[in-house]
């Protein structure tokens, strides 16, 4: 019988993916982010979401959902002050990209939860087993900051994208 992820590691490796359409002085954004996040229960009985790619954001909740989606709304919210903060589409490109590439130290606790993963017959505890689990190694972190407006023709359905999050898992599925 495989052990749960929990009785392994505290930290939950999680892959994000994230799109806004950002309204700044000028121009229109869509921002597409696929990043990594950890989840952890901490002992104030609350599911945490710690930002790993972006690193500079972290939520809780009473559930994985909860947390989800303050996080999301969180990370929302730093895009609208990057593009309040910016005079043009170009310096907004540029705070958005720094803002997703700044690392920390949670970046070595999400590879070492994966570890666990990877070198363990480890199965997702109860909050995480429904949830999608999909391999990092399809899956890097990115982001992509394009402009909209100005494009006369170009927009597709099919370039919409759904808020999700994965567990990250062995292999893809």
């Amino acid at each position: 019988m495989p052990q749960t992820l929990a009785s392994v590691v505290q930290d939950h490796p999680i892959m994000i993916t994230l799109q806004d359409t950002i309204s700044g002085d000028g121009f229109l954004a869509k921002v597409t982010l696929a990043g990594r996040t950890l989840m952890r229960k901490e002992d104030d009985d609350k599911w945490w979401m710690y930002g790993v790619r972006p690193a500079a954001i972290a939520e809780s909740g009473c559930t994985i959902d909860e947390a989800f989606l303050r996080f999301r709304q969180v990370h929302k919210e730093v895009l609208f002050d990057i593009a309040k903060d910016s005079k043009n589409f170009d310096e907004f490109r540029a705070a958005v990209e720094l803002y997703f590439n700044e690392g920390d130290a949670d970046e070595q606790e999400w590879e070492k939860a994966l570890r666990a993963i990877r070198n363990g017959n480890i199965a997702p505890p109860e909050p995480f087993s429904k949830l999608p689990r999909q391999s990092p190694d399809t899956r890097p972190p990115r982001i992509e900051v394009e402009r909209l407006d100005g494009k006369v023709s170009g927009f597709v359905a099919s370039d919409n994208v759904t808020d999700t999050y994965y567990i990250a898992d062995k292999q893809a599925a």
